[in-house]
């Protein structure tokens, strides 16, 4: 399995002074914060969970 440094993650502005963080490889791979730190630590957890469902399904993640 790839880790997400290996991925391209996006990190932007998002509505009500907050940024998204998102993998666009991975559907659902998103997170919010109040600041780009907080997104980026969320989306570490989010992509951590996503990694776990697809080894239970014995599936790769998408490239």
């Amino acid at each position: 399995m790839r880790p997400l440094k290996n991925y391209t993650v996006v990190l932007r502005p998002d509505d009500n002074d907050t940024f998204v963080a998102y993998v666009p490889a991975i559907a659902g791979c998103h997170a919010w914060g109040e600041t780009t730190e907080e997104a980026q630590a969320e989306l570490i957890h989010v992509f951590e969970m996503i990694l776990e469902e697809y080894q239970e399904a014995c599936e790769d993640l998408p490239q």
